[in-house]
């Protein structure tokens, strides 16, 4: 090769690496830019977002205690990890990796078209009202799911009939399954890109990976088949809703609708969110047209997911007497009582034929310099439209600090005797001032490193939702005796040995009698008087556990062995 020649090639890669790059790059800018204050120093406490410093390995966290797995597996992979990473910076990577990691998917989805297209599909994909709310309320294993999809649908689009599994399909499985709502959307994704018609061997392996990506909380909910059917009247609650002008399903549409008004973006419920379906939809309705011009690769997965993740916002707006009558008599109907949550679904097929869109307008410009300020325009057109989405929702997830109150209480639970802890007032929501008065899950539970009994009773517009676990009602039943006495004897008859008492404005905590073990800065230990009777887990759970657990590390290592030696090959 001439000198001449290679100078042209190394300009070639040069410029092939930089447009690979510039997504990558855009997408960490907007992640910047979208968690602000998030990535200062503390924790970002926000609704159901509770970190900590160091997330203790409890009953629950492997979903052998008594309340619903929630968090399962998410906690455990957290509190591994955590071990290893420090929890206040695991959080920040953690978050910038999924923005970051759903914007270049997003690019990727889209494919080889010009840079202002794939640039365009990132930023819609980082910057719309589901990621937002979302963060807000806390939901970042929603998000982590959100991210894999992109990814997911590609590799099942490249994955050629009759060839071998490709290795990342069951790292991003696991990926994908950090909750149960996850696991479903990314199942859903897999069996939409992955299937293909008379396979039955390959549908069958689908399937299969699946449920082995979903087993530590799918055998956990059947632990707790008995508890696990939820109240028909949560289902009219986490309807998809109204935000602003739009109605449930347009909101639904516009990716936003969720239940919850406190986490909308106040652009949301004006005009704004009017224009933001309108330019989204009219890009989305030009790349639709284009489509039917020239095939997208995938489309049919695309089109799937989409109609499955709107389908059911829709029918929780529709129908939520038929969505709360699933809730209330099937174990795990409640899964689908958010109808908003798996609207992640509908966000690969929302920026592909956008992107087609925009690709559409760029393809009208006269030259390439207005095509380029056309392009740059579009860019950030998303941001422009949901602009209280920067510097952290505007500051709602600004991080801070714990008072030093909690590490002295943990201390002091740490040094109680065996059982549970119990935190009063028995409520599952607190709004600290440390935390400028946002409103977060409790924290000190998963912060005393101890297994706690939480109420999981939520109130919703002064609405109660009654929670599922017994033991909270054991609790309850136990606070409301008449003597501090009488609440100490129930408490440690179901296992409970110390109480964490909080003050709170406005809220009394009932007095439990015991020996007081640290008080200072709001905060109560009390070791409960008389003989505690431990509760352990069943060893039949403990066992169906391990082998849940099992299967789930080992389709998570046996993927990355393999991503990783198929890596290391192609390098050779």
């Amino acid at each position: 090769m001439t000198d001449a020649g290679a100078r042209s090639t190394a300009r070639s890669t040069a410029r092939s690496t930089a447009r690979g790059l510039a997504p990558i790059l855009w997408s960490a800018a907007l992640a910047v830019l979208l968690l602000g204050g998030a990535l200062g120093p503390g924790y970002v406490l926000t609704y159901d977002m509770v970190w900590v410093p160091d997330l203790a390995v409890t009953p629950d966290v492997w979903g052998v205690g008594t309340a619903l797995p929630r968090a399962v597996p998410s906690d455990a992979v957290v509190a591994l990890l955590d071990s290893v990473v420090p929890g206040m910076l695991l959080q920040k990577l953690v978050l910038l990796a999924l923005l970051v990691g759903a914007g270049a998917g997003a690019s990727a989805l889209v494919g080889g078209r010009s840079l202002g297209v794939r640039v365009f599909a990132s930023t819609l994909m980082v910057w719309n009202p589901f990621v937002v709310e979302r963060l807000v309320i806390g939901h970042w294993p929603v998000l982590v799911g959100y991210a894999v999809l992109p990814w997911l649908l590609l590799v099942c689009r490249r994955w050629e009939a009759g060839s071998r599994v490709p290795a990342a399909v069951p790292v991003l499985l696991v990926l994908g399954s950090l909750s149960a709502s996850t696991g479903v959307a990314t199942a859903v994704a897999l069996l939409a890109g992955g299937w293909r018609r008379g396979a039955r061997r390959r549908a069958a392996g689908l399937v299969s990976m699946a449920v082995v990506a979903n087993l530590p909380w799918l055998v956990a909910g059947l632990l707790h088949s008995a508890d696990a059917t939820s109240a028909g009247s949560g289902a009219r609650v986490f309807a998809a809703s109204s935000e602003g002008p739009l109605p449930g399903p347009l909101a639904a549409l516009s990716l936003g609708g969720i239940w919850n008004a406190e986490v909308v973006p106040t652009t949301r419920l004006g005009f704004l969110s009017v224009v933001w379906l309108v330019v989204v939809g009219a890009l989305a309705i030009l790349g639709w047209l284009a489509q039917r011009r020239t095939a997208v690769q995938g489309w049919s997965a695309l089109v799937v997911c989409w109609t499955v993740g709107v389908g059911l916002a829709m029918l929780s707006w529709a129908a939520p007497g038929a969505v709360g009558a699933l809730a209330s008599h099937i174990p795990g109907g409640g899964l689908l009582r958010d109808g908003s949550r798996l609207l992640a679904l509908a966000a690969p097929l929302t920026v592909v034929v956008a992107a087609r869109g925009v690709e559409s307008l760029l393809g009208w410009t006269p030259d390439r310099a207005t095509r380029v300020l056309v392009a740059g325009l579009l860019a950030v057109v998303p941001v422009a439209l949901l602009p209280d989405a920067a510097l952290g929702a505007s500051g709602r997830l600004d991080a801070v600090d714990y008072p030093a109150a909690f590490s002295d209480a943990r201390a002091a639970v740490q040094a109680a005797p065996d059982g549970d802890v119990v935190l009063l007032p028995f409520t599952s929501y607190r709004a600290p001032d440390w935390n400028d008065g946002r409103k977060v899950l409790d924290p000190l539970p998963r912060f005393l490193g101890r297994p706690a009994v939480v109420n999981d009773e939520l109130y919703v517009d002064g609405r109660p939702i009654p929670g599922e676990d017994p033991r909270a009602r054991e609790v309850g039943e136990a606070l409301r005796l008449a003597t501090p006495a009488d609440r100490a004897t129930a408490l440690a008859d179901i296992g409970v040995s110390v109480v964490v008492s909080e003050q709170i404005a406005g809220q009394d905590a009932p007095e439990v009698a015991g020996e007081t073990t640290y008080a200072g800065d709001g905060l109560t230990v009390t070791e409960v008087a008389g003989d505690v009777s431990v509760r352990d887990a069943p060893v039949p759970w403990v066992v169906a556990m391990v082998v849940a657990w099992l299967a789930w590390a080992a389709l998570l290592v046996g993927g990355a062995v393999v991503a990783a030696r198929n890596r290391f090959r192609t390098r050779q």
